[in-house]
């Protein structure tokens, strides 16, 4: 790549910062169908003929934050997800991981909270996406432990999304409480997770499969 070029890639990549952080900052206080693009443009300091040099449009830009959000979290929880030994450990470790973020971007987790099931049709998509593609791969890391040998795909699956709803749960329940509150939030969390885990231990007893 030649020093013009880097210095170009080096703009677009600054200015599609500037139009993120611009709308996160306007979506603290309102949701993201009534924000315009030359709000965005304007607060980010750039043309509003530029913006589409970067995004279709205002809810392309909302897929991105939601990319952005949920995105990085991925390979984080697989890690998490991939190791050996105690079950509590681990999910003691994603509670961590989750209260982390959530301090680090409550901007960001704000927005996942509010438009989740909020009125711009391609962002609430992107968000129930990237939580199933979560639910799933907590199903896949399930299926290959000792404790799981009998157990169906699909109760695998329906194991997985209780544990991802838990996670999102959980990071409103941050979002609420706020730094003064967050220790107690992530005491509680941890005891539901080890609930639902308590749970699965016995799902396939017979009294339990027979209710």
């Amino acid at each position: 790549m030649s020093h013009t070029a880097g210095l170009r890639r080096s703009q677009k990549l600054r200015t599609r910062r500037a139009l993120l952080d611009a709308a996160l900052e306007l979506l603290e206080e309102r949701s993201l169908g009534g924000l315009g693009l030359r709000e965005v443009t304007r607060a980010a300091g750039i043309a509003p003929t530029a913006f589409y040099r970067h995004f279709e449009g205002v809810p392309a830009l909302g897929v991105a934050l939601v990319e952005e959000t949920l995105g990085s979290l991925h390979g984080m929880i697989g890690a998490i997800l991939a190791e050996t030994g105690d079950r509590e450990a681990r999910l003691d470790r994603t509670v961590v991981l989750i209260r982390r973020h959530v301090r680090e971007q409550p901007a960001h987790f704000r927005f996942i909270a509010r438009e989740r099931h909020g009125g711009v049709g391609p962002v609430r998509e992107a968000i129930a996406a990237q939580l199933r593609l979560f639910a799933e791969e907590v199903a896949a890391a399930l299926a290959r432990e000792p404790e799981s040998g009998g157990w169906a795909p699909e109760d695998l699956s329906m194991l997985g999304g209780l544990y991802v709803d838990h996670m999102v749960i959980t990071a409103s329940a941050l979002l609420d409480a706020g730094p003064a509150g967050d220790e107690e939030v992530a005491r509680t969390a941890g005891r539901r997770f080890r609930l639902i885990a308590l749970g699965a231990l016995h799902w396939l007893d017979e009294p339990a499969r027979g209710a």
